[in-house]
């Protein structure tokens, strides 16, 4: 059954929309993306009242899915002048319990511009992209999928399956996108994309050093650094450049951030080198390269065979009982008088119990026998347990490993889910220390802590014990990942009190509710350094990026703002071709940060090269056929990319 709900305020023009369908907050944070910023009109589908098919959190019901529209519509109809209990300006909502190809088409899929399948099902989103490029061969699609590898030939297939509909070059996959838009052309490109591995970046970065303003530019990770005022005499390192100058309030615990609607005392992002000398007092966001300082990987992880097969208790055992033996043989020796080498196997023999009695020899010898003998029989337990124990190793090779008794400084990383799992691998390229707390034995992410030989600890984190055995006081910081907000809130809140000043970082699915805990853990330990991230806010500015027709390399968030980086090809973009660096830069909008040669365009075909160069001069000509990476403000690159002007109401 399709229930529609028309907004008188949608205006008539069936291909200029776009559509979003899913079933969770990002769907709803998607839509006002799109709305809010790129002024698109834009058709959401979602499962009817009371049918979400997806619970945020233990004990949380549709309502509060519900109840975060609600918001989302109220914060747009205020900033166009509208009423509180009416649909958005430039929104449409279906309700479906699934997008099949008649609620597609009533939501206008033929006709738009771009659609958004954003279901927390992988199989969902295929089967409904697969129906969506059959219904409209031009549409560009995004979706939502979780398997990298299947999204990689997803991608391939409906990209193909446009060109032989007819729809044209469809811009050969993510990698390749510049966003023709602006070009006048068709974008019909495919963009698959994953939360988890959006948001990903942000949350290591803030186990990292403590920011989640991150982005991976083609492998590289970059952070944005917060800079407090120079003091006198001193000079204010611009690392790779000044991405913002921070708001008056963003030092002050109790203090509001500064809103993206909200012109006063907010930060002023990509400001030009006149406005920076001239903020004296403010604080700066600078672009630096991330880098790892904190202690290295447990040594034990890559020594010896030997090492890893035998505990150190029996490892010491074992060489007291050779020790024995050398004194033995060399006791013998001299009592004897005997070859060394002979009296050390007449003590092997002795040792083992299968050399003749020495009835007739002299006291001495026969007292060494009998040491050898004694010997021997401590011997035989040591071998047998170092069987057992090099059997016992072999067999839980592959199972999991439980963290070092002397392991510090490491991160505790709570729920191996979607998102974690992505966390966990991106720590370990960074060859950083890890310890998992997961109570689910089958969950998604434990074959691959097997895989990385990462420690985890099985038990719930809300019971008593679970975080120590994680080793939460010695470790530096702590990552509550998990789908429940309660679990997230309370391990943080216990870690507190075992360890005020551990850097804790909370997973949260409501973005209101993670700014209003982030506050109040601010306030109540100024010491100590909380981040509470909306998973759904990190990634939706991706998902709207992608929807625009280019590639977004990620997102950073500035305060309540975001700033983007993305990757364009200069050609067709009069702001850019033709121009200087310097020329290019539009204070306030948008600025070029480096030029890709990894991915230099030709017909949309990337060209393998040597990656990024980062020290572009400002006298640098932009060319027609070089791919560049920026950064710019949301309608910034939505003016750079020559989208159609929306009529904004004043705020």
């Amino acid at each position: 059954m399709v229930s529609l709900l028309p907004n008188p305020a949608l205006p008539n023009d069936p291909s200029a929309h776009m559509v979003v369908c899913g079933d969770d907050g990002l769907a709803h944070r998607l839509a006002a993306e799109l709305r809010g910023v790129y002024r698109e009109q834009v058709t959401l589908v979602v499962p009817p009242s009371g049918r979400s098919g997806r619970q945020p959190m233990a004990g949380r019901a549709r309502a509060a899915s519900a109840a975060l529209l609600d918001r989302v519509v109220t914060a747009v109809n205020r900033g166009n002048g509208g009423s509180d209990d009416t649909l958005a300006p430039g929104e449409r909502v279906v309700e479906a319990a699934e997008p099949t190809e008649a609620v597609l088409a009533e939501a206008g899929v033929e006709h738009a511009a771009a659609l958004a399948l954003v279901y927390d099902d992988d199989e969902t989103n295929i089967r409904a992209a697969l129906t969506a490029r059959r219904l409209n061969p031009r549409l560009r699609l995004v979706l939502r999928l979780y398997n990298r590898r299947l999204g990689q030939h997803i991608e391939e297939l409906l990209d193909q399956a446009a060109e032989l509909a007819g729809g044209g070059s469809g811009g050969g996959g993510a990698a390749g996108r510049g966003g023709a838009d602006g070009a006048g052309g068709a974008d019909i490109a495919t963009t698959v994309l994953s939360d988890a591995d959006t948001a990903a970046p942000a949350l290591v970065a803030t186990a990292l050093v403590g920011t989640s303003k991150v982005v991976d530019a083609e492998g590289l990770l970059l952070r944005a650094v917060e800079r407090r005022p120079p003091g006198p005499g001193e000079v204010a390192d611009p690392g790779l450049c000044t991405l913002a100058l921070l708001s008056a309030t963003s030092n002050d615990p109790a203090g509001a951030e500064g809103s993206e609607d909200s012109g006063e005392q907010g930060p002023q992002l990509l400001p030009d080198a006149a406005a920076v000398a001239a903020a004296t007092g403010r604080g700066t966001v600078v672009l630096e390269q991330l880098s790892y300082s904190g202690p290295p990987l447990p040594a034990g992880r890559g020594g010896p065979p030997f090492a890893s097969l035998f505990s150190r208790r029996l490892r010491w055992s074992l060489a007291g009982l050779v020790a024995a033996v050398i004194a033995l043989a060399v006791a013998l020796t001299v009592v004897t008088q005997d070859n060394p080498l002979h009296a050390t196997y007449v003590t092997l023999l002795d040792l083992f119990a299968i050399n003749e009695p020495a009835h007739h020899e002299t006291t001495g010898r026969q007292v060494l026998q009998l040491l050898s003998m004694l010997v021997g029989l401590l011997l035989l337990p040591v071998l047998l347990a170092a069987v057992l124990e090099a059997l016992g190793t072999f067999r839980t090779a592959s199972a999991l490993r439980k963290p070092p008794r002397g392991l510090g400084g490491h991160v505790v990383l709570l729920g191996l889910g979607k998102i974690g799992t992505r966390v966990l691998t991106r720590l370990r390229e960074l060859h950083i220390p890890v310890v998992c707390v997961e109570a689910d034995p089958e969950a998604r992410g434990m074959a691959v802590a097997r895989r990385l030989r990462v420690p985890v600890v099985l038990g719930d984190v809300t019971q008593e014990g679970v975080l120590e055995a994680a080793k939460i006081h010695r470790a530096d910081a702590l990552l509550a990942l998990t789908s429940a907000d309660t679990t997230n809130l309370e391990a943080v809140l216990y870690a507190r009190s075992v360890r005020p000043d551990l850097r804790a970082v909370l997973r949260l699915y409501d973005d209101d509710f993670a700014k209003a805990v982030y506050r109040t853990l601010r306030t109540a330990h100024p010491s100590a350094l909380t981040r509470s991230r909306s998973v759904s806010h990190l990634a939706a500015p991706a998902f709207a990026g992608a929807m625009m027709g280019r590639q977004i390399l990620g997102a950073i968030p500035v305060e309540r703002r975001v700033l983007l980086f993305a990757a364009v090809v200069v050609g067709g973009h009069a702001q850019l071709e033709g121009r200087t660096v310097g020329e290019a830069f539009r204070a306030g909008a948008w600025r070029v940060l480096a030029l890709d040669t990894a991915g230099s365009a030709s017909g949309g075909e990337e060209v393998p090269g040597s990656g990024l160069v980062w020290d572009l001069p400002d006298t640098y000509v932009l060319r027609a056929e070089d791919r560049v990476v920026l950064a710019a403000t949301r309608r910034g690159l939505a003016e750079l990319l020559g989208r159609r002007a929306r009529p904004r109401s004043a705020t």
